[in-house]
């Protein structure tokens, strides 16, 4: 296992040792896990992207042309 001394503005860094102590953890496991979580998501997102530039608009339009008329559920209408 690696060290890495890190930066963070107050504020933070005490938001982030609450956030530990309500969850009974340490602050370095917090941070870990918030980091891992972090670079999931960012990897997740980039794998997205690149499946979508490798999709086809048509065929994704011929599929939403099937999908039968319906009444948006309330509050998810178009403005």
């Amino acid at each position: 296992m690696s060290s890495y001394p890190l930066r963070l503005p107050d504020h933070v860094l005490e938001e982030a040792r609450r956030a530990a102590a309500e969850d009974n953890v340490s602050l370095n496991q917090l941070l870990s896990s918030l980091i891992a979580d972090g670079i999931g998501h960012r990897r997740a997102i980039l794998t997205l992207r690149q499946r979508a530039q490798t999709g086809d608009p048509t065929a994704a339009l011929t599929v939403l042309d099937k999908v039968p008329p319906a009444t948006p559920d309330r509050g998810d209408e178009l403005v």
